[in-house]
């Protein structure tokens, strides 16, 4: 497996839309382990905030521009609609470079143990963001989980909801379930790699979806997902962009115990709104959307852990330097792909 020396790594960012913009090229600034070489978009507003935000970056309008000059870079970083995730991954493994593919991985399960055996027959290392790993909420739920004060865990509940019955504006509203898209596609790639890595793997799945969105030709725009797990665990996962008021976040129901937690992690909108990684504020919630504890009528808040996506990029460049694991083993998504597979094939 080639690795990277000790000079910063050498990146390059594809598509500049709320992925490369609000998570990859903010992450890959404030990590002094990288540097930010390249920022391919054609767009001409995304060109010019590329150019306002990261002056020092050379920006390029294709792909094709960007493998002309592979040599000069390490690692590619696809923030691109997923179907178009495939045809890039390959190309880059092609020319030796390391890829990070923003999720959704691949529209098929096919498709990405392909991506897999081509990373490993070419001596590059392929991850997936799946950056929800890193949510302050998350994060502490599994310290939650690991004290062991809920006991036997029976019951999973995970939404991820929101109001938005004009669309989400993007690539979401029109990439076609077969291209990879829909909200199961899209958000089922959260919460159903959440559950698998809080409660292990699926014996069994089930899902309903629907399309209630203004796009009648577009994929689903809400979906329903039961998952029982091998250590007896039943995950029940929601996802809905027309949901007029939201659910919990996380409703868990244990032997000893319950715990719910209300509001999304907070730091995409600090991201999206130029908060850098560094700031002391970045990745703490604030104690009214904490987390409670407890019985009905005996509860008490539990201190959130601070959200952490630097993390990703922290992993993932001791793993390019023969250090330690990818932050993601692609073969996790590849999984959640199949129970996804197995929920449209229901429909």
């Amino acid at each position: 497996m080639r690795t990277v020396a000790a000079a910063p790594i050498r990146t390059a960012v594809v598509g500049f839309g709320i992925s490369g913009r609000v998570f990859h090229a903010p992450l890959i600034a404030a990590n002094p382990d990288f540097s930010l070489d390249v920022i391919v978009t054609s767009n001409p507003e995304r060109v010019a905030e590329a150019a306002r935000l990261y002056p020092q970056t050379r920006i390029l309008a294709t792909p094709e521009e960007l493998f002309a000059e592979a040599g000069n870079l390490d690692l590619v970083i696809l923030g691109t609609p997923p179907d178009t995730h495939f045809g890039l991954a390959a190309t880059a493994i092609a020319h030796g470079l390391h890829v990070v593919v923003d999720k959704p991985f691949v529209p098929t399960s096919d498709l990405g143990e392909e991506l897999i055996s081509r990373a490993a027959d070419g001596g590059v290392q392929l991850t997936v963001f799946q950056n929800r790993r890193w949510d302050a909420d998350f994060l502490t739920l599994r310290k939650v989980l690991a004290s062991g004060v809920l006991g036997d865990i029976s019951s999973f509940e995970s939404r991820f909801e929101w109001w938005r019955p004009e669309g989400f504006g993007n690539w979401r509203d029109t990439v076609s379930l077969a291209e990879g898209g829909g909200i199961l596609h899209d958000l089922g790639a959260h919460l159903i790699d959440q559950a698998i890595q809080l409660f292990g793997p699926v014996d069994r799945s089930y899902g309903e979806t629907a399309n209630r969105g203004p796009h009648p030709d577009a994929a689903d725009t809400e979906a329903f997902v039961s998952l029982q797990h091998a250590s007896g665990v039943r995950s029940r996962l929601w996802m809905n962009g027309m949901a007029a008021q939201a659910g919990p976040r996380f409703h868990v129901l244990g032997s000893r115990s319950g715990y719910t937690k209300w509001g999304l992690d907070g730091q995409e909108p600090a991201l999206a709104a130029e908060l850098p990684p560094s700031d002391p504020a970045y990745g703490v919630e604030p104690q009214e959307r904490w987390g409670l504890l407890g019985a009905d009528g005996a509860t008490v808040p539990v201190p959130a852990e601070r959200g952490a996506y630097p993390q990703f990029y922290a992993g993932l460049s001791a793993a390019l330097r023969g250090d330690g694991p990818l932050p993601v083993n692609p073969s996790e998504p590849l999984e959640v792909l199949r129970v996804i597979e197995g929920i449209h094939a229901m429909a």
